[in-house]
């Protein structure tokens, strides 16, 4: 309980204070880590214990990701993932690895394993900075993250390949020849049986109304795949990669990211702060020449690599050096391979110690590295890198429509017919299949939830409206709004004059009771029954609506 406390404690000042300073909460979680870990007051002791259950962490971020990320998406993305980011993969490793042994003088094999190891740069701590930093659909964000990608898929190979090594009766290009297949049939036969297994399961859960059982679903998913990856040698990282992929164009997205957001924020945390528990200050001290040297020529050396592959992609320089900035460090996948590159005895005694302290050390400069490159980007921005950095498409506004029953389909049905978009949201499964059904843009989620409201873009929206039955939920939906997003107009379908009342209260901009049009109509037709002439009732009819039904309400008051 009481290393559960100090993590906790830890964790909060040191984001407060770092993030006050402008420095980030990444570099907070690391000093958090370092301070409470075995080699600071020692709160914590057991690191990588911490480190394991951290690395959860990256699982839950890349899941997130892959929900981001379309199928059709990732196909156009492919030039830059297998071209840009296959090139500064062998690039890098291979210039990484040239230094060390010219350097240092260790075998070539040994050189390849700690150059390759090297090159891999932080998914966790990249994609983080370009969360905080709302970068991640920006030009320099896209490329950025096609890069992790396919860092992420060289992870597989290497994986595969140093056992491989050990077993000495293989030269290094069929090995690695041998592994990539293997890792490329073992991907598409996941991607196969998961794109035909989730969508009937969800379906299931989802008709259950049950959300409880829905969130356990939406975890079983992100760590059922990673657990199937790594039991058969792939990473879990890749394999919630690969679900959240599968989930993209699900009704289902937007709420299982709702419910699976918490879990990364606080794993990701603790995988940061178990970073900052390695530091080892004693042994930073006794290898200090070559652990500084090592940790400045690695981020140089990528760097200079990564910028000089976009600028071939023909990235204007400012967009380059932010990548280039971004992508220095070495990764947490360093920390898996150098530990089986050890127990296969492919390390020199003592290599394996030396070089977390170089990847700490190249992780605790990121984000310095990010504030220097951003200033250097302002400093080379030209008019071509502003149209590429602006080129995003804006979203037209669209009108949010909560609750998709009778009342609800009726409503995007006329917005349907005069073109404006609308998105609507729904806890109802059935309603939700219906409207797909029906080419409506409708998602499974709770409309009250600020993290849906937030992922089916209300910070945009031109209009809300709130057409559930349930109350409470719409009471829910209302106060949500006002608190996050006030400009955004609510108009709500109420009860009656009273709750009508209760919305506007709440902040609504119109709140209409459901049984005011119904009367109307009924009135209308009565009138004509009766013999009134159709000019009259046209002008009873439109002067009873004025001014949201007043002459109406003022007789109901009374």
């Amino acid at each position: 309980m009481a290393e559960i406390v100090s993590l906790l404690a830890a964790s909060v000042l040191a984001v407060l204070l770092f993030s006050r300073l402008g420095l980030g909460s990444v570099l907070g979680y690391l000093a958090a880590g370092a301070v409470i870990g075995p080699s600071g007051l020692a709160l914590v002791t057991d690191a990588d214990n911490m480190r394991h259950i951290g690395e959860f962490g990256v699982v839950f971020l890349l899941f997130l990701i892959g929900l981001e990320i379309k199928p059709q998406r990732l196909w156009v993305m492919r030039r830059l993932v297998f071209g840009l980011g296959g090139l500064q993969v062998a690039l890098s490793g291979l210039l990484i690895a040239g230094l060390i042994y010219l350097i240092l003088g260790l075998e070539a094999q040994t050189a390849l394993i700690i150059g390759f190891g090297l090159a891999l740069s932080s998914t966790a701590f990249g994609v983080q900075i370009l969360t905080e930093k709302q970068q991640t659909t920006s030009n320099w964000g896209r490329i950025s993250f096609s890069v992790l990608l396919f860092q992420d898929l060289a992870v597989v190979p290497l994986l595969i390949l140093l056992p491989l090594l050990a077993l000495g009766e293989m030269q290094f290009s069929v090995s690695m020849g041998f592994a990539v297949l293997q890792a490329v049939g073992i991907f598409i036969s996941v991607l196969v049986v998961g794109r035909y297994a989730i969508s009937p399961l969800l379906n299931a859960i989802a008709y259950s109304k049950s959300g409880d059982a829905f969130v356990a679903t939406a975890l079983l998913l992100v760590l059922g795949f990673a657990w199937a990856m790594e039991l058969i040698g792939l990473s879990m990282a890749m394999g919630a990669f690969i679900a959240g992929v599968l989930l993209s164009e699900s009704e289902y997205k937007h709420q299982i990211e709702a419910d699976v957001m918490p879990f990364r924020g606080l794993l990701l945390g603790l995988f940061f702060m178990s970073v900052g528990m390695t530091f080892v200050p004693i042994s930073f001290w006794n290898n200090l020449e070559i652990v500084v040297l090592g940790a400045v020529i690695l981020v140089c050396a990528k760097a200079a690599v990564l910028i000089g592959l976009a600028r071939f992609w023909k990235v204007p320089l400012s967009i380059a050096v932010k990548c280039g900035f971004l992508l220095s460090q070495a990764g947490e996948f360093g920390f898996v391979l150098f530990s089986l590159a050890q127990n296969l005895d492919l390390l020199p005694t003592g290599m394996m110690e030396t070089l977390i302290s170089i990847i700490v050390l190249s992780m605790i400069l990121t984000p310095v590295m990010v504030m220097v490159a951003e200033r250097l980007a302002r400093w080379l921005k030209s008019a071509a890198s502003f149209a590429m950095e602006t080129s995003e498409p804006i979203p037209e506004r669209p009108v949010i429509i909560a609750g998709f029953g009778r009342v609800g389909e009726v409503i995007a049905g006329m917005l349907r017919a005069v073109d404006v978009a609308c998105v609507a949201i729904d806890m109802d499964a059935a309603k939700v299949a219906r409207g797909r059904e029906l080419g409506h843009s409708i998602v499974f989620g709770d409309a009250s939830r600020p993290e849906i409201l937030r992922a089916i873009g209300a910070a945009r929206a031109r209009l809300m409206v709130v057409t559930l039955d349930d109350h409470h939920m719409a009471e829910g939906v209302v106060r949500t709004m006002q608190r996050l997003y006030p400009e955004v107009p609510v108009h709500v379908r109420a009860r009656d004059w009273g709750s009508a009342d209760h919305f506007t209260a709440l902040g609504a901009s119109h709140a209409i009771p459901e049984t005011v049009e119904a009367s109307l109509r009924l009135g209308a037709a009565a009138l004509k029954a009766a013999g009134v002439g159709e000019e009259e009732r046209r002008t009873l009819f439109e002067d009873l609506r004025e001014e949201d039904y007043a002459k109406l309400r003022e007789h109901h008051k009374a």
